[in-house]
């Protein structure tokens, strides 16, 4: 196991003390943080593909944007998309595809 460090054993300690609170506000909130979870603990495959740089950056972003690691993301949008509960949210980002229709607009 690895060993950790100084403020990983604070906050471990921490934790089975009872002294950090949750800063999840919302039931939903929560069952979308556990969904992470469950994705991210459940790996038992590994997928290597190539993606081009426009669209990593925008997947980095969307994933900043969530608090989330960026493939953690990917893994939770691929798992949501082959059970069939895929579901774009709009983002506060804009992403190329609206970049490009904003140029083609005002040539």
């Amino acid at each position: 196991m690895k060993t950790r460090d100084r403020y990983e054993k604070q906050v471990l300690s921490a934790f089975e003390a009872g002294k950090l609170k949750s800063t999840v506000t919302s039931e939903a909130a929560l069952r979308r943080y556990r969904e992470y979870a469950r994705a991210t603990l459940s790996k038992n495959k590994r997928a290597n593909i190539r993606l081009s740089t426009p669209d990593l950056s925008e997947i980095q972003a969307r994933a900043a944007e969530e608090g989330i690691p960026y493939q953690t993301l990917i893994a939770s949008v691929l798992h949501k998309f082959v059970a069939g509960r895929f579901a774009e949210k709009p983002s506060r980002l804009t992403t190329r595809a609206s970049r490009r229709g904003k140029k083609r607009r005002a040539a």
